[in-house]
Order: C-alpha cells, then structure tokens, then sequence
C-alpha cells in the first residue's frame, strides 16, 4: 500500500477507518427500520423499496457531512470540486465516459442488432407504416414505454437512486478522503474498489434467506457479483480520478446496470465475438486519451492532481 508520508493532511488511520464506517453504515442503514426502528414489514415491494432509497439517501448525505468535516476543505466551492461535483465540462464527463464504456457493450449491440433484423426477417420484412395513424401509433407506444419506466420502482432502484448514491459514497467520499490521506492515486482505485464491493455481501444472506437458495448456489451467486463489482468499482474509480468529474462514474454505472454483463459469445452469430474483441481493443486504445485529465480541466500545468486536492495545504 503505497503512501505519500507527511504529504497527508488527513491520518491514514483516520481516512481508512472513515472509509470503512461509511461502508458499513451505508448497508447497515439498509436494515434499520425493521431491525432498529422496529417497524412493520413493508407491505409492497414498492414500499420496500422505499423505504430503501430513503436510507440510501440519509447515508449518503451522511457521508458527504462526515467528509466535510474530515477534510480540510476552505470553502463550499472547494468541497464541491473534491467531491467532483462542478458544471464546467460537464459534457465532456458525460459524453466521453459514455462511449469509452459502451465500446465494452459492442458485442452486445451487434446481438441486438442481430436479434431485431432476424424478427424482422422471419414476419417477411413487413412494411413499415409511416402513415399519419402508423407514426401516432410509434409515438404513442414510445410514451407509454417511458412512462412504464417512471413508475417502475426497480428502474429507479437500478439506474437512479443506486448509481447516484453508491458512486457519491464509494468514489466523491471515500477517493477525496484517502487522497487527503497521502494515497497515490493508482492506490486508491485499487483498494476504494474493494470496500466498495465487499458492501455488496449483504446480497449473499438475502439471497441465502429470501429466494430459498442453498448456500452454495448463493454462494456462487454472491462471489461472482464480488468479482464484477471489484472489477467496475476499479473502473469507475479510474474515471473519477482521471476526470474529477463524479459525472463520469455515474453515467458509466447506469450504462452498466442498463446493459448487464457484456456479450462476447452467441451460438446464433460469429459477429457477436467478433464486436467484442473491436469493442474491446477500442476501449483499451482510447482508455487514457479519453480520460486525459487535460479534457475535463482547466488548470492541469500547475496543478500535480486530477484536481485542486493538492492545494488544500
């Protein structure tokens, strides 16, 4: 574990030992009103989840208080920044992240692809209707899709209040704290990762108790998710101190819960291996000339760091 001796303004001991609470306390939370505030089972899986996101969210402000007041932080301007929460390139953190992490989905897109030619093969390539009714029909078929996903409470589980909270806790918080804390950077995506998927356990005694699976089979289940998300946590690590932008993570969280595990095989089509590999190769090429520091700063030649971090002394 490589360090910055006396370069830390923030103890090591004090940033590993916050870094820990906060993960804990961010799943403990989870369980409070049942197992603290003694309230009754929810009585929906809607009200459940509710009742999740509201801990999720008190956690999460939680953390961002705690490191507020851990840092060593002069102004909200600067709190803000270390939290990389800032307007200024913003397109570029949303854009860049966007399409470096869906070249890993390119095998993904062309089974899609795949998929939606060969339905479209088998009804005899049917006529598109592009008459007044045809198109009312599309567009009335694209406003009931969207409004399904509004009220649909594991979208926002999946792609909102997940990758909003779990990126603002395990990336802005935790990354800012350890860096304050002497970490080198290239560290601190190794081991903010590992927290951050070791917090995903509780899925392992929910799927032991509540989907009546063996121990095993949960077992399995649960180290594989470990391994997946030690791998994105490393990743959105990555992203956010190459860019300084939470944005980038965030988005970058959502397109992978969107898009799930990445295709590279498919029995239906050889093109499926061969968009992977493209994707892939892409990706590794344009990893670091998309995440140059340069492209979401506006003041790298006389800063050391992916942001002002180091001007806090």
């Amino acid at each position: 574990m490589e360090v910055d001796a006396g370069d830390g303004v923030v103890s090591v001991p004090v940033a590993i030992v916050a870094c820990i609470a906060m993960a804990i306390f961010y799943v403990a939370i989870l369980y409070s009103p049942t197992l603290i505030l003694r309230l009754p089972p929810p009585s929906s899986f809607k009200s459940f989840m509710i009742r999740r996101f509201i801990c999720a969210c008190i956690s999460t402000v939680v953390s961002l208080l705690v490191c507020a007041f851990i840092l060593p932080v002069k102004s909200w301007n600067v709190l803000l920044s270390a939290y990389g929460i800032r307007l200024h390139h913003m397109w570029e953190a949303v854009v860049f992240p966007l399409c470096l992490t869906s070249l890993m989905y390119s095998g993904s897109f062309v089974l899609k692809i795949f998929s939606i030619w060969s339905s479209w093969a088998e009804h005899g390539g049917r006529q598109i209707d592009i008459s007044f009714h045809g198109l009312k029909s599309v567009f009335q078929s694209l406003i009931n899709w969207m409004l399904s996903l509004v009220y649909n409470i594991s979208v926002w589980r999946m792609y909102i209040v997940g990758p909003l909270t779990e990126e603002l806790v395990f990336r802005a918080c935790m990354i800012s704290v350890l860096l304050c804390g002497g970490f080198k950077p290239y560290t601190v995506i190794l081991l903010s990762p590992v927290l951050f998927s070791l917090a995903h356990l509780n899925h392992l005694l929910e799927s032991y108790m509540q989907r009546d699976s063996s121990l095993l089979k949960a077992s399995m289940v649960a180290g594989f998710q470990l391994g997946y998300t030690l791998i994105f946590g490393s990743y959105a690590s990555f992203l956010f101190v190459r860019t300084g932008h939470i944005s980038a993570p965030i988005v970058s969280h959502m397109v992978c819960n969107i898009m799930g595990l990445p295709a590279f095989f498919s029995q239906r089509t050889w093109m499926v291996s061969v968009g992977f590999v493209a994707g892939a190769i892409s990706f590794v090429y344009l990893l670091f000339p998309l995440t140059s520091p340069a492209l979401y700063n506006d003041r790298t030649d006389d800063c050391k760091c992916w942001h002002i971090y180091c001007d806090w002394t």
